[in-house]
Parts: structure tokens; C-alpha cells; sequence
């Protein structure tokens, strides 16, 4: 049974305001546009806790900005741009990892590609000083290695070189199997070439590039003084490929780079915002929803995760401006450091152990901006959220709202790509609505967006933010003022 029948009139008031008011955009382009990329240890990710705790608190809701932990550097991305001179000039398209290094200043040198073997090490290393060394392999969005377990292991890939070449070299004009030579692995020889005086290390890049961060820097708990100094840049593959043979027909290539990537001194806090509309009936129970405030910074983190924070936030706003008075306390957390490896979920899960048995189910946002077109619920409820979905297709025919009956699972053992996951591996119910259709056709490809320079709040589609930021509200409020929390024994194996 649902009690909500009191509630129809605010469901009333909660879509007339989405009609007439709805502010979903417009929490993405302040989020995206006017704050940017939002890096755990950012000057924008504090800019963007700020204005999110002001704007639930001027809706009415109470927030707290939750402590998580605190990072021992910032970053801040500045602009960067480089060319190709020489016999052929052109603009580069490129990016750099979170994190990682920049240049002093515009800086430029000649081009030297990568040696395999001591031999060609030696027969090169005169010409390494000043120069953009060009790397094997296809970057997925890292830095390169560093430390004694990377050189360990490229010190063994040497040596097998090494043998592969001496071999090879004594089979010349006689019959016999050549050994293969590593020619994937990047940057064998790392320490020695930055020893040498290399300006940085270019690497391939599909595109749309996607940049990701220094894990040494991110979570080896480097000082200030212990940075690396030499840039890690990720080039257009296609530009890659002419300057390779460029460079191997010893042709005159000269690269020129400026990237202005910036450190802070740590320690630097980072928090989970919390924002709550308290329960009237059963405050010590909770429905949640939630998603990442953090983004990278290649571009300004406008589907990832701005979709969810717009959706969320506007959900909390209707909610407010409605004056809803659930039955259950609705919490409303968007967590930092999700990037870097669910850092803000996982704290709160832990942080606030003893309320996981009264949350009745956790929301997520963190799918891209798809409208929402349904809803596994358990079996017990069915009845209870076909009526909670009337509204929502009333308003959305389009997109229609189907409630199906959610089939049991396991408790997963190992958290996974998304902030529920923390919650999931607990026990707590973290069953999100179906947002993996694109009805109107609109061609979205979350893989081209993800952690690419294309995340930006052109990508995301209003008309589907608008009617996901309804939908949550409106499941938010029934799921709250539903007679019983979730039956867990209908989520869970």
C-alpha cells in the first residue's frame, strides 16, 4: 500500500514548476561553464562544493559539507596549445593527464623517437638533450610509468631486447629463427632519457582524446617537492603518425609545446555535500540519491558527471519549491573523488555505517544524460510505483515510464564503476531507473564523451535532463512516503 495520496496534490506542484521553471540547464552551465573541470584537489572542485551546499541552502534544505580526506597536492589546469615546425607546419591537437606536468613556458626542440636497445640508446643519447622523444603504444590516457616497479620491469624488457638484437645481429646472412624485439611498450628507457634531458615524452592518442591522471602523483602521496618534471603529452594519432615519419626519414621537425598545468601545496580537504529534506513521519529512515561532483578537466565534466549533479540538485529544488513533506528523510549526496576511485562514497558508506540498514533504496545518477524510461522494483510493489509512474507518463508520452518487477541478486563482493556500487557491496538496495535509451535518436555515444576532451556541456540533452530531473523527484517522494522501506530479501539473494 502507498500512503501518497496526500502527496498528489505536491506531485501537482512538482510538475507544474518542471513545466514552467525547470532549472536543470542551468545548474549544468554554472557547474560546467563558469566553474569547469573539477579535479579532487582542484580550485574548481572547492568552487563547486561551495555553490552547491549555497544553492540547496537557499532552496531551505540543511546541508553539511561531510569531510572525506584530504589530498596531498592540488591541480590546477591552465591552457595549452603547440605547433609542428619545420618542412611541414601545423597546429596540434592534443592534451596532457590530470596531474601531470606542464612546460616552462613555450618550450621547443627537435624530434628524437624512442630507442629498444642499449645499442640504440648509446648511438642516440647525445641527441636527447632538448628533445620531444616520440613513445610507442596507444595511450589510454595515463602518464607513464614511474618508480622501481616500472624500471624493474622495463629493465627486464631491455635485457630481452638486448639478447633479441644480439641474436638477430649473428643470424645476419645465415638461416635461422630472429627473435622479435618489444616494440609496444612505452618509454623503455624512462629514467635515462629524462637523466639526458629530455623536454617530454609525446605519445599516440585516438580521438577524441581521453586524459586521465598521474596515478604516482594522485595516489602516491608525492610532496609538492617530489614532482616530476618532465610533461607527458598525448597526440592526436593521426599527427603522431606524420611526425614518426618525419622523424625516422631524419627530416627537420621541430615541436613546440606550452602547456600551463599547475600544482598547490597540500594539504587540501575535500568533502561529500549533503543535503537533506528531513522526514516528517520517519526521519531515521532514508531514501538517497547521489552523484559525483568531481570530473577531469580535458574538458569541463559536463555528462560526467554533470548530468547527474544538475539532475539531482533540480530534483532537490522541486522537491523544495513544491513544499513536499515526506514521510522519510530524502538525502541528496554528491560525493568527490569518485575519479580517483569511489573516495567520497566509500566514505560516507563507512562514516555512516549504523544508518545503512534504514536507507530503503539509493539513487545514482552517473549513465550520461538519457531520460529515464523505467524502473525495476521489487514484486511487492509494483502496484505502488504504476501508480507513482501516471504522472510521468502523462507528461512524457514519448518517452513512456515502465514498471517491471525486479529480479533478485547477489550481493556483489567488490565494489564496481559506480558510486552505488559502495553502497550495493553493503546490502543496501541501489536499484536506478533504466536511463540507457535514446528515444528521440539524438546519436549519443557515452564512449565518445567518457573522460574525453569532448565531455562538455554541449553533449548533454536538455529535454532529457529536464524530464530526468522530474521523473527523480517524483520517484523520490513515492519512494519516500511508500508504507515500508524496500523489502531487501526482494533486492538480494
Amino acid at each position: 500500500m502507498l500512503s501518497a495520496t496526500a502527496q498528489t496534490a505536491t506531485e501537482k506542484r512538482i510538475i507544474q514548476l518542471a513545466q514552467t521553471d525547470n532549472q536543470t540547464m542551468h545548474h549544468l552551465d554554472v557547474l560546467t561553464n563558469r566553474i569547469g573541470g573539477r579535479p579532487t584537489g582542484s580550485a574548481a572542485g572547492e568552487s563547486a562544493e561551495r555553490w552547491a551546499a549555497d544553492c540547496f541552502r537557499s532552496w531551505g534544505l540543511k546541508v553539511e559539507l561531510e569531510p572525506v580526506g584530504e589530498m596531498c597536492l592540488g591541480f590546477n589546469r591552465g591552457g595549452w596549445w603547440g605547433r609542428m615546425t619545420g618542412e611541414e607546419s601545423q597546429t596540434l591537437h592534443f592534451a596532457t593527464p590530470s596531474y601531470s606536468v606542464g612546460t616552462r613556458g613555450p618550450v621547443r626542440g627537435h624530434v628524437v623517437i624512442e630507442p629498444r636497445t642499449q645499442a640504440q640508446f648509446d648511438r642516440n643519447k647525445g641527441r636527447m638533450k632538448g628533445a620531444w622523444v616520440l613513445v610507442n603504444g596507444i595511450s589510454a590516457g595515463w602518464t607513464l610509468p614511474r618508480g622501481e616497479k616500472a624500471a624493474e620491469r622495463r629493465r627486464a624488457i631491455i635485457e630481452a631486447n638486448n639478447e633479441a638484437e644480439r641474436h638477430n645481429r649473428a643470424l645476419r646472412g645465415k638461416e635461422g629463427e630472429r627473435k622479435a624485439i618489444d616494440e609496444q611498450t612505452p618509454a623503455l628507457f624512462y629514467d635515462e632519457m629524462v637523466e639526458a634531458g629530455v623536454l617530454g615524452f609525446v605519445q599516440a592518442a585516438k580521438v577524441p582524446i581521453r586524459a586521465l591522471y598521474d596515478t604516482t602523483a594522485v595516489r602516491g602521496g608525492l610532496s609538492f617537492e617530489e614532482l616530476p618534471s618532465t610533461p607527458t603529452i598525448l597526440l592526436n594519432e593521426e599527427q603522431y603518425r606524420r611526425i614518426h615519419t618525419l622523424a625516422s626519414q631524419r627530416r627537420d621537425v621541430t615541436l613546440e609545446f606550452d602547456i600551463r598545468n599547475h600544482f598547490r601545496p597540500g594539504p587540501i580537504p575535500y568533502h561529500n555535500v549533503v543535503a537533506r529534506i528531513e522526514g516528517t513521519k520517519k526521519p531515521d529512515e532514508y531514501v538517497i540519491v547521489g552523484a559525483h561532483l568531481d570530473s577531469y578537466d580535458v574538458a569541463t565534466g559536463g555528462v560526467d558527471c554533470g548530468s547527474g549533479v544538475s539532475v539531482v540538485m533540480e530534483a532537490a529544488r522541486l522537491l523544495a519549491k513544491s513544499g513536499a513533506k515526506p514521510d522519510r528523510t530524502i538525502l541528496f549526496i554528491l560525493y568527490a573523488g569518485e575519479e580517483f576511485g569511489l573516495w567520497g562514497s566509500s566514505a560516507w558508506v563507512e562514516q555512516h555505517a549504523d544508518l545503512l540498514p534504514k536507507i530503503s533504496n539509493l539513487f545514482n545518477r552517473d549513465g550520461g544524460p538519457m531520460p529515464y524510461t523505467g524502473f525495476s522494483v521489487p514484486a511487492s510493489l509494483v502496484k505502488c510505483y504504476e501508480r507513482l509512474a501516471e504522472p510521468l507518463r502523462e507528461l512524457y508520452p514519448d518517452y513512456g515510464f515502465r514498471i517491471d518487477t525486479l529480479r533478485t541478486r547477489k550481493v556483489p563482493t567488490q565494489t564496481g564503476g559506480t558510486d552505488a556500487s559502495s553502497f550495493a557491496v553493503k546490502g543496501v538496495p541501489a536499484v536506478q531507473m533504466n536511463e540507457w535509451n535514446d528515444p528521440k535518436g539524438y546519436g549519443f555515444e557515452y564512449g565518445e564523451i567518457w573522460h574525453t576532451e569532448r565531455d562538455t556541456y554541449q553533449k548533454s540533452i536538455p529535454e532529457y535532463q529536464e524530464q530526468a530531473s522530474v521523473a527523480m523527484a517524483l520517484m523520490l517522494l513515492g519512494t519516500a512516503n511508500l508504507d515500508t522501506t524496500w523489502p531487501r530479501e526482494e533486492v538480494y539473494e
